[in-house]
């Protein structure tokens, strides 16, 4: 069982003293996990191939770190890691991140990514203490910065975790929005499976039914926030295929769950000089799972 909460000083503690070391790590960028996505999505053909752009945060499908079984927790999660802080009973929320352009990453040639910690910051919210952790990750190839990344992970420390209030889920309720751009989609347990697999991602609340209903109390296995970002920029691929992503900024608001149908939803704007999209993921139950904005090159 879940013990206390942990007393807000020791976030705060971690926080000041919890530095550590950036990383590096090669990826020869392979074109197999973009087909293999490109099929998970249920694309006639691959996104793209060797020598061709890689689209814009398909690099999660690389670099990947795969963990020995016995270095996983009971969720299935990392029980420790390289930036994972060292906080008793920890859990991880997702939060959203931003996303900097300035040369695409070419499919099928070499590239290497650095990473390190650059913010973290104690706060107290609604139901607790929280550890705000921002991972900033460059991407190179031929020594040039092409790809620049910031995630923003929320930790919280003991206590239950923080679960929806019961829900009912109706696969049958069709979400509604007004946008001009809209890619309805939804996924299933094959879906969910595929991409935990391509992404290296072995949390359960993705795959074990019992254990997420049982364990966690959501009402159904969770939808990746990756995919739920990843189906909003397949939104501004499709409708604007001539347009290159310069940045893109985007926030995970609260969970999707498998079955339930999705759209994916853009508004474009022009504003003076710039121009780019304003994106959203809606579902029956709510108007706005995740947020995004992406701005054109």
């Amino acid at each position: 069982m879940p013990g206390a909460p942990a007393d807000f000083s020791v976030l705060e503690e971690t926080a000041r003293g919890w530095h550590p070391a950036d990383t590096s790590a090669t990826d020869p960028l392979a074109p197999a996990p973009v087909a293999a996505l490109s099929a998970v999505l249920d694309l006639p053909a691959p996104v793209a191939a060797a020598g061709q752009p890689l689209p814009p945060l398909w690099h999660w499908l690389h670099f990947l770190t795969w963990a020995r079984q016995s270095e996983l927790g009971p969720d299935g999660h990392l029980r420790d890691g390289h930036f994972l802080p060292p906080l008793p009973e920890r859990r991880r929320m997702f939060a959203g991140g931003r996303l900097e352009v300035r040369t695409p990453l070419t499919v099928g040639r070499p590239a290497e990514q650095t990473s390190g910690v650059v913010k973290t910051e104690a706060k107290k919210g609604r139901t607790g203490g929280l550890l705000f952790v921002t991972v900033r990750s460059e991407f190179r190839q031929d020594g040039e910065v092409r790809v620049a990344e910031e995630q923003d992970i929320v930790y919280r420390s003991g206590g239950d975790a923080p679960v929806p209030d019961r829900l009912t889920l109706d696969p049958g309720a069709e979400p509604r929005s007004d946008a001009p751009w809209q890619l309805p989609w939804t996924t299933d347990p094959a879906v969910l499976f595929r991409v935990s697999a391509l992404t290296a991602n072995a949390h359960r609340i993705h795959y074990d039914e019992p254990y997420v209903t049982g364990v966690e109390g959501y009402p159904g296995l969770v939808v990746h926030g990756p995919l739920l970002v990843l189906q909003m920029l397949e939104l501004v691929r499709r409708r604007a295929p001539e347009r290159t992503v310069r940045t893109l900024s985007y926030r995970l608001r609260t969970p999707a769950f498998c079955g339930e149908r999705l759209l994916s939803c853009g508004t474009p704007y022009e504003d003076g000089d710039a121009s780019g999209v304003r994106l959203s993921v809606a579902g029956p139950r709510a108007a706005e799972h995740a947020t995004a904005e992406v701005t054109f090159a």
